[in-house]
């Protein structure tokens, strides 16, 4: 879609590119989103591709992963391998996760190549799978600040309902970090949807390190992603114990699901997503 009424585009060579965000100006990466319904109150966007981040940077305690990786780097889509590859590297099954999520997306192999990580994170939908499995990998919100300087965010607090977030004014998503005990973790993931091709109703995803500490996430199905954690992989029980605790507002209702029954099949997938962090 035409956007009519930007009169300026920026290409971001450098931080101080990013003065000029303001209430009228938007941020720029994939654009998949923002091309697709109108945005009459924007007159700028601001290119942060420009700025030229690697869309991975291995780091003495983990991974960074830049906002502007795209969801094919994401999920190391290519020729040959359009629906991406098992793991991002054989010594971390925790990636896993990675093509699973990216495969949860309505959304063709086309927009993979343009949409990114960053958006996906920000755009705070619901159903946005990538988001999910970053929060299930315990990911870290690197945030430049507007007036200089960084925020560290949990991403898992960096959503608080469905397109709303903690960023403030004027900041911009730089990357997001995940722990290298998440890297090596071992990993489940399910997704329900009431078509077969249709948006995700559930997704859960599990996640358990090499020291035990598990936790179980689920999104899609709630207005924001949500962690239980676990000091081991729980038992099927402390798992149901766990799900009662949420909160009965944050099940989410459209026209792919209802909140029961995405209660319902949550708590069914997450009962699976356990019995496999108890496996071997």
């Amino acid at each position: 879609m035409d956007l009519d009424t930007i009169r300026e585009v920026v290409l971001a060579r450098e931080r101080d590119d990013l003065a000029v965000l303001s209430p009228s100006t938007a941020v720029l990466a994939g654009g998949t989103f923002l091309f697709s319904e109108p945005q009459e109150q924007l007159v700028r966007l601001v290119d942060i591709t420009g700025l030229g981040w690697p869309a991975f940077e291995i780091v003495d305690d983990g991974l960074e992963i830049a906002a502007t990786c795209t969801l094919a780097e994401f999920a190391g889509a290519g020729p040959g391998c359009e629906l991406g590859t098992p793991v991002l590297r054989e010594l971390w099954p925790g990636t896993a996760l990675f093509a699973q999520s990216c495969r949860a997306l309505l959304a063709s192999h086309k927009i993979w190549r343009t949409a990114t990580v960053g958006g996906n994170v920000c755009l705070a939908l619901p159903a946005g799978a990538v988001l999910g499995a970053l929060v299930a990998l315990d990911g870290l919100a690197v945030v430049w600040a507007a007036g200089g300087g960084d925020r560290n965010i949990p991403l898992r607090e960096f959503v608080i309902g469905p397109g709303r977030t903690v960023l403030r004014p004027g900041e911009v998503l730089r990357s997001i970090h995940l722990p290298r005990s998440s890297l090596l973790a071992h990993t489940s993931f399910r997704k329900i949807a009431l078509a077969p091709l249709g948006r995700s109703g559930a997704v859960v995803m599990g996640r358990r390190e090499p020291g035990g500490r598990s936790a179980v996430t689920i999104t899609a199905a709630t207005t924001r992603p949500v962690v239980l954690d676990f000091a081991t992989p729980p038992s099927e029980g402390v798992l149901r114990d766990a799900l009662a605790t949420i909160d009965s507002a944050l099940w989410f209702d459209d026209p792919h699901g209802s909140p029961q029954w995405r209660r319902h099949v949550a708590g069914r997938l997450a009962g699976e997503v356990a019995g496999e962090l108890r496996g071997p």
